[in-house]
């Protein structure tokens, strides 16, 4: 027999949260413009696992660190890509950091310290091999992030999450 479902009481009528507390809840990361970040970060997450996977069982010995890290990009990625995607947005926001950080400090080591990158990877030179999206993509991240958590919940096509 199922179990019978409470009723509610009439000396309490269901009221909707007022405007106040739904403004304070911050709109979803994947809807909207956000499904096109998602949809960027799932490309770049397959493209990244795809070339570092690659890079790592036929040429190790030549990068060993450069592939390595071209394989912690692909992580982060698909974290990235995870966290958006499910308004997860604590771990998007470290995901987006550790991305952006990672592009810059691997860029700069890429031009520094050239025999160390013989080979284009995600983050070498920028983000130059994948057109300069791993370089941008993360600052968009961080705005679409940041827009949404402002938005409270009022944009169009949003949910809150």
């Amino acid at each position: 027999m199922p179990a019978e479902l409470p009723t509610p009481d009439a000396s309490t009528p269901a009221t909707p949260a007022p405007a106040s507390a739904r403004a304070a809840q911050p709109a979803a990361t994947g809807t909207g413009p956000g499904r096109l970040i998602v949809a960027v970060y799932a490309v770049l997450a397959l493209a990244a696992t795809g070339r570092s996977v690659l890079q790592i069982t036929e040429y190790f010995a030549r990068a060993p660190l450069a592939y390595v890290l071209s394989a912690v990009a692909a992580v982060i990625y698909l974290l990235a890509t995870y966290a958006l995607a499910t308004a997860r947005r604590a771990l998007a926001l470290t995901a987006c950091s550790i991305e952006l950080a990672g592009v810059l400090v691997v860029g700069l080591a890429s031009y520094a310290a050239r025999d160390a990158f013989p080979d284009k990877t995600v983050w070498s030179h920028f983000g130059s091999g994948y057109g300069y999206v791993p370089l941008v993509l993360p600052v968009v991240g961080l705005w679409w992030l940041r827009h949404t958590a402002a938005s409270g919940g009022q944009s169009t096509g949003t949910r809150a999450g």
